[in-house]
């Protein structure tokens, strides 16, 4: 916890938020509490929501918090239960929602939960400690090749996978896979010269699509935004910030599943305009990106984009 964590696109998420005073606000991804510091500064008679499933992290933020307002309520759990924790809380519309999608800097610096492949430690990457998911240590050891190879393949876009795999296979013939730099090594063992060479580090594929298998992050996404989108108040915006191709596409196909209209084409080619009575705006027509002096302050938004759309009509029964 001693490791900052810097808040990506802070203020072009809270400006896209468009904040009421009197409005009811959920952080899906509460973290370290960054996005939800400046959404508190903003209500008066208001409320926030914040979600997160990391007990470590809910006892960070609550403190920050509770310097600002006691205007908040953490639940714990997965925004994949977005609509039943927040009606466990008698809350059934909101005015806005952000979500933070990703690991924060203190997961991938806090050697002792297995993020990173900068760090020696036991493998884990659950987000939830006290979860009884699979840990990153039981996937690289019970799973199956071909099981391996289409998560590597489908979540780290990892061309090398089959040999990836194949040297872990033959690794753990003979010893349990450990830790994060056995891991590392058998990954850089199995990547040609050119590979080892690039400024990248060899293993960040692999280690993003074991991570992303482990808690199930790309599953419970989609249905966790069309929830969101359920439940904001006409007039409300849900705003998310990605970090890569697989969140983009998710938000993408959300999106256009909000907004679209099978009629759009036909009026299209009429001489006269129409109105199409749409429930969904996008508001980001293009996906908003770091500044450069953001980019120069924190590495780690390198890869972050914006995205916004905001609640216009009621749809009709």
């Amino acid at each position: 916890m001693k490791n900052k964590h810097i808040s990506v696109l802070l203020d072009e998420s809270i400006e896209l938020l468009n904040i009421n005073e009197n409005g009811i606000y959920v952080d899906c991804t509460l973290g370290r509490g960054g996005h939800s510091a400046e959404i508190l500064k903003k209500i008066k008679k208001g409320y926030l929501y914040c979600i997160d499933q990391d007990s470590e992290a809910i006892e960070y933020s609550k403190k920050i918090l509770e310097l600002i307002s006691s205007n908040f309520t953490i639940i714990k759990g997965n925004f994949v239960n977005l609509k039943s924790l927040l009606f466990l809380n008698k809350v059934e519309k909101v005015d806005g929602l952000i979500y933070d999608l990703g690991v924060s800097s203190p997961h991938l610096d806090d050697p002792n939960r297995g993020f990173s492949y900068r760090f020696d430690s036991k493998l884990d990457m659950r987000m939830d400690l006290e979860g009884n998911g699979l840990t990153a240590r039981e996937v690289v050891n019970n799973l199956s090749a071909n099981e391996l190879k289409t998560i590597l393949y489908k979540y780290g876009e990892e061309k090398f996978a089959h040999n990836i795999v194949s040297k872990i296979c033959s690794y753990r013939e003979n010893k349990t896979i450990e830790t994060t730099f056995e891991l590392v090594d058998i990954i850089k063992s199995a990547l040609p010269q050119k590979i080892l060479k690039q400024k990248k580090h060899p293993a960040k594929k692999t280690f993003q699509a074991i991570r992303i298998f482990v808690n199930k992050e790309i599953e419970i996404l989609e249905d966790s935004l069309m929830q969101a989108a359920n439940i904001l108040n006409k007039g409300g915006t849900l705003v998310i910030i990605t970090f890569h191709s697989l969140e983009e596409t998710v938000v993408k196909k959300v999106f256009n599943n909000l907004t679209f209209d099978e009629n759009e084409k036909f009026y299209s080619k009429l001489p006269i305009n129409i109105s199409l009575n749409k429930e969904f705006q996008i508001i980001t027509k293009k996906p908003i990106k770091p500044s450069l002096s953001e980019l120069e302050n924190n590495k780690r938004s390198h890869s972050a984009k914006l995205w916004a759309i905001k609640k216009v009509g009621e749809k009709n029964v």
